[in-house]
């Protein structure tokens, strides 16, 4: 029986390691130094826990209006300030990145321009987008510490692919 046991542990092991590497979860993320990205997100505000059921209604309402097409884009969103730094309390911006200021909008979405041209840190990975933002953030936290940057606390993530995670920060002058 114990080595049915080990081999089925063996077995169930390496499916879930290869179900991980699929999901990106070995890979790592490349941080550069970068002039930030002008986009132009459409979504809601949250503000309040990170346990709070809200914030999970922001995201399935984002992820609603790609799989309805109310918007053609990619998942996107604003961070104002690090949850950890906080407390546990999370000021954001959950929604879709969209191609420009023209779009219609869904009655329940506003659109948050980000700026482009600050100097920032870009952090990407291929990684599964439920994966991608600790890689990123990680990355990009230990990137700024190892260079001495002092990085403002906006935070800006978006998903162009099922398997790939951008973050920008800017950075302090």
């Amino acid at each position: 029986m114990n080595k049915k046991f080990l081999l089925v542990m063996l077995v169930l092991s390496f499916i879930v390691a290869a179900f991980y590497a699929y999901l990106g979860g070995f890979s790592s993320a490349n941080v550069s130094e970068a002039s930030s990205t002008q986009l132009y997100v459409a979504g809601r505000a949250f503000h309040g826990s990170v346990n709070d059921s809200g914030i999970n209604d922001a995201f399935r309402r984002a992820a609603e209006v790609l799989d309805k097409k109310e918007l053609e884009g990619m998942p996107g969103n604003i961070y104002y300030n690090n949850p950890e730094g906080r407390a546990d309390s999370v000021n954001a911006f959950i929604g879709v990145v969209v191609p420009d200021s023209t779009v219609q909008l869904p009655a329940d979405y506003e659109l948050r321009v980000v700026p482009a041209g600050r100097r920032a840190l870009r952090g990407e990975v291929n990684a599964h987008y439920m994966l991608a933002p600790n890689r990123l953030y990680e990355a990009i936290f230990d990137y700024a510490k190892e260079k001495d940057l002092v990085l403002e606390t906006f935070y800006v993530e978006w998903f162009p692919d099922d398997h790939q995670g951008i973050v920008e920060v800017p950075i302090q002058d």
